[in-house]
């Protein structure tokens, strides 16, 4: 069937308000931030290519053996006719789904959505030519904005990977799973990836790399604010920090100033002070109690637990079988 031309809700206008609101935002806040999303540009995206084949970063490993294993449970078990994948990307993981519902024949729609163009139109390329009986319809958005132009009918399963939802705030969270819930009909599945909660002698080194590959990755964010935005950061002076917060159990990404620093950007002068922090991500880790009471706050139950062999990682099977929450 091919690859349909996109279906774009996001152009470049838009992601550039969005970058302008964020940087204007986060680094006039205390303590300053910046979102993670902001990493991926073309340079970011190798780096994190990278990282995931480093020896210390499990969790594409072991999601990875999740899916080989499951894959072909998860198609009968749903029984979709489309599948929807939210921050797609190569869409890599992904194929084992789509293998395991090519097998057990009745899927006809793949449809991707990510934030950016160059790279959906060659996911959805290749898919089209590897996949020749699927429908795919690729969609250039946000998945926290555009859930609602998902395309509806038929039993439908959105799968969600790679622990993203761990870089949302607890509150943005239970915002993403609600509107992911609307979105959904009676009958429709959700499969979520989770990074879970383990010895941070396994979880920091996963974001702190012996070569350094992830430090380049976390200052790559100051190089798109200068090259987008005419800031004039010098991403060289800051040391990357990789924390683990037991309380909140997450793992906290920042970049320390080695230096007092002026950086002036947008309309905006910013003075660092020598050691003060500008955080970069969240990367929240999981108990399965917790996902599974997070799913049924918004109106999921969640079905199927699993845990590639040595339990670093969880993929949550949830039906949308409630009306959704108020």
């Amino acid at each position: 069937m091919g690859a349909e031309p996109l279906e774009i809700h996001l152009d470049e206008q838009d992601v550039g308000r969005g970058l302008r609101d964020d940087v204007r935002g986060g680094l006039t806040a205390r303590p300053r931030w910046l979102p993670p999303k902001w990493f991926y540009d073309a340079r970011g995206s190798a780096l994190f290519d990278e990282i995931t084949r480093l020896p210390e970063y499990y969790p594409t490993r072991a999601e990875r053996a999740v899916l080989a294993d499951r894959a072909t449970e998860i198609a009968a078990v749903t029984g979709a006719k489309t599948l929807i994948e939210l921050g797609s990307g190569s869409s890599e993981k992904t194929r084992l789904l789509l293998d395991a519902f090519t097998r057990r024949g009745g899927l006809g729609t793949f449809v991707p959505l990510d934030v950016s163009v160059s790279a959906l139109r060659r996911s959805t390329e290749q898919i089209a030519v590897d996949y020749p009986g699927l429908r795919v319809r690729g969609i250039v958005g946000d998945f926290t904005r555009h859930l609602d132009r998902l395309p509806t009918g038929g039993r439908r399963l959105v799968v969600f990977l790679g622990g993203t939802i761990g870089n949302l705030l607890p509150a943005e969270r239970a915002e993403f799973l609600s509107a992911m819930r609307a979105a959904l009909e009676p009958g429709d599945w959700f499969l979520v990836g989770t990074d879970l909660v383990k010895d941070p002698s396994v979880v920091v080194p996963a974001y702190d790399d012996a070569a350094g590959v992830t430090a380049e990755f976390n200052r790559n964010v100051l190089r798109v604010v200068n090259r987008e935005l005419g800031a004039d950061f010098d991403p060289e002076a800051f040391a990357h920090v990789a924390l683990w917060d037991p309380e909140r159990e997450w793992i906290e990404m920042r970049l320390r100033a080695s230096r007092p620093m002026r950086v002036r950007v947008l309309d905006l002068t910013v003075d660092f002070a020598r050691g003060e922090e500008l955080r970069t991500e969240v990367s929240a880790k999981f108990r399965p109690e917790g996902i599974a009471a997070e799913l049924a706050a918004a109106g999921f139950t969640a079905h199927r637990f699993w845990t590639d062999p040595g339990g670093l990682f969880g993929v949550t099977l949830a039906r949308a079988d409630r009306p959704a929450a108020g």
